[in-house]
């Protein structure tokens, strides 16, 4: 089935005719579609659920945590001169320890492949607050330092290939993170080399780029023109706005999809998917309060699914420090003491519930700002996820395809669970800004 189809599709099975379209089979063929290019997650929950973490060796017992909220893909940096100390020699133990330990919990790595290697590149002074100095490693920009990193690239692929790595070129080299200072050319000719070496020992290894800082369009646009879409299994940004509700992110999606649908080449027949790979709300002193990270955490997951986004890494796991008033220190779910923040449990409620479901499609209540998103499992199962990104308010939602007295669960965010009866053929509810799942 082509996506094309699979569209159609969803379109379709609406609400009302959900339970004639699992008769039909349909659903079943929509839920066992294959996996999106290369191996990215496909759109059943919780595959493409991620989480940004920075270590690598032990920490046992946060994996252990990781993996009890239901989360599958975790991120982090693989930095090349960490791991090439020599020229030629490479150390990859803690990252084996790390992708060993993923592994026998059910998660997959994704790997970002930065950042420079004073081997091979020069370095230059910094200035810093005209007091004091230190020196920068340049980004590889010369010929010797691209082929070097992408030595050290398809390197790690082949020694790492068991355990399915999503292989990340950089991390947002659109700002600070290339050095001296963004180029989009310079950092096409790494994507370019890297994604080729990496082919070159694997042609089905998956391979997604350039982790972008929120949607520079110049940038994009430079890179896609580059030629880069030829090789890649998916684009990568990240999406944050902190100022802004996850629900906003709707048009900048379409915007980016429209410029990668312009210059994917014409010999690639596959839709290259938009991966959220960082995105977070900080619990700021004075900023976003507890409660309401934990709702935009789910919401974040929710619209990315309906936007068609495979893939959705939260940004960050624990807090990187204790400073109240620090953005760093307060992108985690949980404290840098490991204590839960509601959002963990937000994120444990969305995976549990919906453990096997794929987004159907959404449900039109009425005003633009209430969402009812219809997910179902090849079972016959169907669950309704229900909130509002402006004030809370009631609604019904028709219901003519469940049984005269049926008996509904709501299940909250947190995943206390109440009663919901049917008024006729109407689920009659309240929406809030925290998501609520009905299932009967």
């Amino acid at each position: 089935m082509t996506s094309e189809m699979a569209s159609k599709l969803m379109q379709f099975c609406s609400f009302t005719l959900v339970r004639k379209c699992l008769q039909l089979g349909l659903l079943a063929a929509l839920l066992s579609l294959p996996a999106q290019a290369g191996t990215l997650p496909t759109l059943v929950m919780p595959e493409g659920v991620g989480i940004n973490i920075h270590f690598t060796r032990g920490h046992e017992k946060e994996l252990d945590m990781i993996a009890a909220a239901g989360i599958r893909v975790v991120r982090t940096d693989l930095k090349w001169d960490e791991t090439e100390n020599y020229k030629g020699v490479y150390d990859w133990s803690a990252y084996d320890e790390l992708a060993a330990n993923l592994a026998k919990r059910g998660m997959r790595p994704l790997f970002i492949l930065d950042y420079s290697n004073a081997l091979y590149e020069k370095s230059t002074p910094k200035i810093f607050q005209s007091l004091w100095s230190y020196h920068e490693v340049m980004s590889p920009r010369s010929p010797s330092s691209i082929a070097a990193f992408a030595r050290w690239a398809a390197a790690a692929e082949r020694h790492f290939s068991k355990y399915n790595v999503i292989w990340e070129i950089w991390n947002e080299p659109n700002i600070k993170f290339w050095k001296p200072k963004p180029n989009v050319e310079e950092y096409a000719r790494l994507a370019m080399a890297t994604c080729n070496a990496i082919r070159a020992v694997n042609t089905n290894a998956t391979v997604i780029a350039p982790a972008a800082s929120s949607f520079p369009w110049d940038f994009l646009e430079g890179l896609f023109k580059a030629g880069v879409l030829s090789c890649l299994d998916g684009v990568s940004v990240h999406p944050y706005r902190l100022f802004k509700l996850p629900e906003t992110v709707t048009e900048d999606y379409a915007r980016l999809r429209k410029l990668i649908e312009q210059y994917t080449p014409a010999n690639i027949k596959k839709t290259i998917p938009i991966l959220s790979g960082e995105w977070g709300y900080p619990t700021v002193i004075r900023g976003i309060p507890l409660e309401d990270q934990a709702d935009l955490a789910v919401r974040m997951q929710l619209i990315n699914l309906l936007n068609g986004v495979p893939l959705s890494i939260w940004y960050d796991w624990k807090n990187d420090g204790q400073e109240p008033g620090n953005y760093e220190h307060n992108f985690g779910i949980v404290g840098s003491d490991l204590t839960l923040k509601p959002a963990y449990d937000a994120i444990k409620t969305l995976t549990a519930q919906l453990t096997g479901y794929r987004l159907v499609q959404r449900v039109d209540i009425g005003h633009r700002d209430n969402y009812a998103l219809l997910f179902a499992n090849a079972k016959g199962h169907s669950k309704l996820v229900v909130w509002t990104a402006g004030r809370a308010n009631n609604v019904r939602i028709a219901a003519p395809t469940l049984p005269r007295n049926t008996q509904l669960t709501l299940i909250d965010g947190r995943g206390l669970r109440s009663a919901l009866k049917l008024d006729g053929n109407w689920i009659s509810i309240r929406l809030t800004n925290s998501p609520a799942y009905i299932a009967p």
